[in-house]
């Protein structure tokens, strides 16, 4: 049996109702990707975004709370047990409200966390037994506008892409991974098209070519990530079929293992998108995979790219779907699993 850790909201917010007690673990079966069991393993409020440590010692975990929760949001590590519990070894500020993302170094040593509310991305220390340090605080420009949603660093640990909903920009710092310090990079920042809202942002494995979901037009930004690391955009395209018209924002973004595929949800048409990629980088549109649930958020690939799990946060579900590793292609094999406002999914 795998182990799947789920990130969920526990209270009330203006956009969701939340309703779990904290995160939860799941089993999942890697033959047939269902899920016989689960059981919360720590009573974390809103811990809406987990992350398990490179050597899968450690669960990383922020809290979103608002100005009206606590003096600012909370960032957590976990020692993971062997009966899948964990023990709580660190809680930091994250200096900011709303975080929403964490992401890691390629090396595991650094912990990057974005902020939502107030324009502030941190980074820590990640201490051989799994403590946390502040390392340092990075303010984006015009902090009342800007909603850091993610950090994404480059496979040759050499840069950072911070998303900005807010600004509409990428904004891209060089990252040393000696000292775990960022600083801005000679091209600053991408813009993208104004109301775009970038929210996550993914690299292929070659490192040449990067997509970015943006929640707020409902498109996938295409870029070349130039020999400096700098962006240059190549491609927008829609994650929703023509005849839709209703409201809709989306989520997270995914490239499966082969490179040859990419995934985004959809928060509205309620749908998984999937994307054929071509062999510049290019998107051209697969289909349009119903979630059978409500406002799908974050979902995850097995590690194997055989299956594919989806978060219906305000449908109380995770739906599974089967990949067809040939044509991209998913088929629902399973009637939704009932797990409590799910909101992010992550294998240990």
């Amino acid at each position: 049996m795998k182990t799947m850790i789920v990130g969920t909201y526990t209270k009330k917010e203006g956009h969701v109702d939340g309703q779990a007690d904290g995160i939860i673990a799941l089993k999942v079966d890697p033959q047939t990707g269902k899920i016989p069991s689960q059981h919360t393993v720590a009573q974390v409020v809103n811990p809406s975004f987990v992350k398990v440590s490179k050597n899968g010692k450690f669960l990383f975990a922020v809290s979103e709370l608002g100005s009206g929760d606590a003096p600012s949001g909370y960032f957590y590590s976990f020692e993971i047990l062997k009966n899948d519990s964990l023990k709580k070894i660190s809680r930091l500020s994250t200096e900011g409200f709303a975080p929403a993302h964490i992401a890691l170094d390629q090396t595991g040593k650094y912990a990057f966390v974005s902020n939502y509310m107030g324009g502030v991305v941190m980074v820590y220390a990640i201490n051989e037994n799994g403590s946390l340090k502040k390392q340092q605080r990075v303010d984006l420009e015009d902090p009342e506008k800007s909603h850091a949603h993610s950090v994404t660093i480059s496979p040759d640990n050499s840069q950072a892409y911070i998303a900005d909903l807010g600004n509409d920009k990428i904004w891209i710092y060089n990252f040393d991974a000696e000292k775990g310090i960022l600083s801005p990079h000679d091209q600053v920042f991408e813009a993208l098209e104004s109301g775009s809202g970038p929210r996550h942002f993914t690299i292929a494995g070659n490192g040449k070519t990067a997509y970015s979901v943006n929640e707020l037009n409902s498109t996938v930004s295409v870029f070349e990530i130039l020999e400096n690391g700098g962006l240059k955009v190549q491609q927008y395209i829609s994650t929703l079929p023509e005849v839709f018209s209703g409201k809709n924002s989306t989520a997270d973004i995914h490239l499966h293992p082969s490179g040859d595929f990419l995934y985004v949800s959809n928060r509205g048409h309620n749908s998984i998108t999937a994307f054929k990629v071509d062999k510049n980088g290019m998107l051209s549109v697969l289909g349009h995979f119903s979630t059978q649930g409500e406002t799908p958020r974050n979902f995850v690939l097995s590690p194997s790219g055989d299956w594919l799990y989806v978060a219906n946060q305000d449908s109380n579900s995770i739906v599974l779907f089967k990949v067809d590793e040939a044509t991209g292609n998913l088929d629902q094999k399973a009637p939704p699993y009932e797990v409590k406002t799910p909101v992010c999914l992550e294998f240990q």
